[in-house]
């Protein structure tokens, strides 16, 4: 039987991208959203007395939308130009109101050479270990994001002032990350 702890110790823990996921959508042409993913490249987290730190590296290359032509266009220098901006980065800066299960996650998002702050709605889902041994804990979180404000600001119309793409996107991770053992700090 897997038992899932609410108290994550103080230590180093890696991102496992296979049990991880980085999704969007946003809305098209008024009357629909769009989903996609990104691949996590990696994640870190380092919990210790004080709080904890987060930092994360996402390929813009990797999106999929399960149409290979709009995948195609958002890599391009229309969108994302992941040939001058081949990573999305976030670190995190704060923690607030962490209650036990919910908080609120600050950090820096960078994506197409833009940095801004964020705040990401979180849910820390507990800390287990696995059949393997290995001591796992895990996190929710949503935000959004106006792409303009990264410097994504292409308004493709249609009709009546219709936008083809919103502005606004809604992002949801789900990580899972592995310990390595004590803090190293």
């Amino acid at each position: 039987m897997i038992t899932v702890d609410s108290t994550l110790a103080a230590g180093a823990w890696v991102g496992d991208p296979v049990h991880s996921a980085v999704s969007f959508k946003v809305r098209h042409m008024g009357v629909g959203k769009v989903r996609g993913t990104f691949a996590l490249v990696s994640a870190a987290l380092s919990v210790g007395e004080g709080g904890g730190r987060v930092t994360a590296l996402i390929d813009p290359a990797s999106v999929r939308t399960g149409n290979e032509q709009r995948d195609q266009h958002i890599r391009s220098a229309d969108f994302l130009d992941v040939e001058r901006y081949p990573q999305i980065e976030f670190t995190s800066t704060e923690v607030r109101g962490f209650d036990g299960e919910t908080f609120i996650l600050v950090g820096e998002l960078t994506l197409h050479g833009v940095t801004s702050t964020v705040e990401l709605e979180a849910e820390f889902l507990g800390v287990v270990d696995d059949p393997s041994g290995v001591q796992r804990t895990g996190f929710s979180a949503t935000t959004t994001i106006s792409r303009a404000a990264f410097g994504v600001d292409i308004q493709l119309g249609f009709g009546a002032g219709e936008l083809v793409v919103a502005d606004t996107i809604e992002i949801a991770i789900e990580i899972e990350f592995t310990s390595t053992g004590p803090d190293p700090r």
